[in-house]
């Protein structure tokens, strides 16, 4: 069902107990919450008289406890609003193809957003293999509106408990109000091992948050050098040094003319 649907997207946003194979999954809507694996376990479901609410780390489903904290998380939580109007599958993916003008494309999926119901619609996301001739890789981006004011949670800040593995890196900057993005941004950039320790032949991913301030607006792109996500054994070998895009050019691109339209639609 569609409510349902929408759930499982976010808790795949915020959660990191299912390593997902990504070439199987939806776009950025599953990357949310590597960094908090064990916050999955606060994670509850509680019957208050006939309603059923879900509690995720970092993420607290639409309308449901917004502001309140999640258990063992030293994060406020961080609650959806509905998007201002709807994004298409399509969308997402005609602009993921724009991004990489000249590349070939597979593996291509798309979720919309539907504003105009409330059970379902709140991730628009699009994912997909492209190969720009340094090897293929799959990217993957996804859209959400957060409700104001921001707080820290997913995407705008680098405290986690417990503590990163070793080799796994985050940064947070701010981008200061421009015709482009009034009001300004928060930038996350985050780079995550398929396996720990990591070794020469291990898969990274790499995730750019773009949070704009005015709105809650929220972009965020995951870029593997590899065909995929998962791990340990299941991690698919690395096809290439680096991703696609550099930090500096994902964040180029996500607040660009591209992303512009999807931007304004979600905020």
């Amino acid at each position: 069902m569609p409510f349902e649907a929408d759930i499982a997207h976010a808790l795949d946003r915020t959660t990191d107990s299912l390593e997902p194979d990504l070439t199987a999954l939806l776009g950025g809507a599953v990357e949310r919450g590597r960094r908090r694996r064990r916050r999955r376990n606060a994670g509850v479901l509680a019957g208050v008289g006939a309603c059923a609410v879900i509690v995720a780390s970092g993420l607290v489903i639409p309308g449901v406890l917004a502001g309140s904290r999640s258990a063992g998380s030293d994060m406020e939580t961080v609650a959806l609003a509905m998007p201002r109007s709807a994004v298409t599958g399509d969308q997402m993916i005609e602009a993921l193809e724009r991004t990489f003008p000249g590349g070939r494309f597979s593996q291509v999926t798309g979720q919309s957003n539907n504003p105009s119901d409330p059970s379902s619609g709140y991730v628009a996301n699009g994912g997909l293999v492209v190969d720009d001739g340094h090897g293929a890789a799959y990217v993957g981006v996804s859209a959400v509106r957060l409700k104001l004011p921001l707080r820290d949670g997913d995407g705008l800040s680098c405290k986690q408990s417990p503590a990163r593995a070793k080799g796994d890196t985050c940064t947070l900057s701010e981008l200061p109000s421009s015709v482009e993005i009034p009001g300004g941004a928060v930038v996350m950039s985050e780079q995550h091992a398929a396996k720990h320790p990591s070794r020469a032949d291990t898969a990274h991913r790499w995730t750019v948050t773009v949070t704009l301030k005015a709105t809650g607006a929220q972009l965020q792109i995951v870029q593997w050098n590899s065909t995929g996500g998962g791990s340990g054994s299941d991690a698919p070998k690395p096809t290439r040094a680096a991703p696609p895009l550099s930090e500096q050019q994902a964040v180029a691109a996500l607040t660009g003319a591209t992303w512009a339209p999807i931007l304004g639609a979600v905020g």
